[in-house]
């Protein structure tokens, strides 16, 4: 019985591990793809493209990547902030850890955007990675 305890929990213990360690990869889609990509490969592609930020404006202001643009998820008029941009134009988006960029880059790739780049852990990733933050 002891045997089968410690097994069990070696067991659990490896399962949580390789679900917390979830590595960027590439989903492909009707209308494009969205590639989740590390903060490094994010910091090196975004230069001089759009950089989307998902969250709410007091999580904006409290310091965000350079050149982002804030365009809440949670706005009712989310989709329709959007217009404006080409959907053959990469996107580079973010939020606070990731789960808001996962659903918001489905979105976008629903109304035709070919290139989404989701920048994986989000902006605390990015501040782990020592890259810098405007306020």
């Amino acid at each position: 019985m002891k045997l089968f305890k410690i097994s069990l929990t070696v067991l659990v213990t490896i399962f949580l591990i390789s679900c917390n360690n979830k590595q960027p990869s590439k989903t492909e889609t009707k209308a494009g793809k969205i590639e989740v990509v590390t903060p490094a490969d994010f910091k090196e592609k975004s230069e001089n493209q759009i950089i989307i930020d998902v969250r709410t404006p007091g999580e904006f202001a409290q310091g965000h990547i350079k050149g982002a643009r804030n365009i809440n998820l949670f706005d009712k008029n989310f989709i329709e902030q959007f217009a404006d941009l080409d959907k053959s134009t990469p996107l580079y988006i973010y939020c606070r850890s990731g789960s808001r960029t996962s659903k918001a880059s489905k979105k976008l790739a629903e109304i035709g955007f070919e290139n989404i780049y989701d920048l994986h852990g989000g902006i605390i990733n990015w501040h782990k990675n020592n890259f810098p933050i405007i306020k």
